[in-house]
């Protein structure tokens, strides 16, 4: 399994939400490529990074910012706010590995449809789920369609990667939904990449052994609750399935 660690970007700082409230934001770092730095430092490979200010705008507001991490050499997956293929092209030309889709995969299927045509494995879909429902625009508002509704429609059109968000855990440091990610693990087919309140490497555990792409580290690395080093190690361990 993968571990990401993430960045979440909110005017060029490295910052983090309490379950996505903008109001309940904590700054970590004013220089978030040295927290890439630091990352790699740990044995990173990969990284997950979000523009939350693009997420609620739909524009690439912290984009400099994400070059440049990039240009480190993690290998990246960039979120927030893209919901053009002017942006999503941007990001996979500054060298991102893959895109993730949130708002857009919801409201406009044409866009995604295109976009997995011209790059395939290179676009993924976020799939942010509060109370079962999709929210979108940064989680500023929760849609009618459920999260299986949405990964249903996503594995018709050739999704192959997913990032689901189970958004009443994230940033409250209370543990991952084992029982969400062992469903949609046991019904799906797809690369899913598990985020939000992991917080001990028991959590990494559980969800490797469920046999997930990945998982998104956040506020536990922040806070010391877990240390990267060792959550790339758990991640490799064998399973015990």
């Amino acid at each position: 399994m993968i571990i990401f660690p993430a960045i979440d970007l909110f005017e060029g700082k490295a910052v983090r939400l309490l379950r996505g409230d903008y109001a309940r934001m904590t700054v970590y770092s004013d220089d978030p490529p040295a927290v890439a730095r630091g990352f790699i430092a740990a044995g990173a490979k990969h990284i997950h990074l979000v523009d939350l200010e693009g997420a609620r705008s739909g524009r690439a507001e912290n984009f400099d910012t994400v070059r440049e991490i990039i240009s480190l050499g993690l290998r990246a997956e960039v979120g927030g706010g893209i919901r053009t293929a002017e942006t999503a092209e941007r990001y996979l030309d500054a060298g991102a590995e893959r895109v993730i889709l949130g708002t857009a995969a919801l409201e406009d299927e044409k866009l995604l449809r295109e976009l997995v045509h011209r790059r395939g494995d290179a676009i993924a879909v976020g799939v942010d789920m509060r109370d079962g429902y999709v929210a979108v625009k940064g989680w500023t508002s929760t849609s009618e369609v459920s999260g299986t509704e949405l990964m249903e429609r996503l594995a018709d059109i050739g999704i192959r990667h997913v990032i689901c968000t189970d958004i009443s855990r994230d940033g409250a440091m209370g543990g991952t939904n084992r029982e969400l990610y062992r469903e949609l693990a046991a019904r799906f087919d797809t690369d899913i990449t598990a985020s939000g309140g992991i917080s001990t490497l028991d959590d990494i555990r559980a969800l490797r052994d469920m046999g997930l792409y990945g998982a998104i580290l956040g506020k536990a690395l922040y806070t010391g609750d877990i240390d990267l080093k060792q959550a790339l190690e758990a991640a490799e361990e064998k399973g015990t399935q």
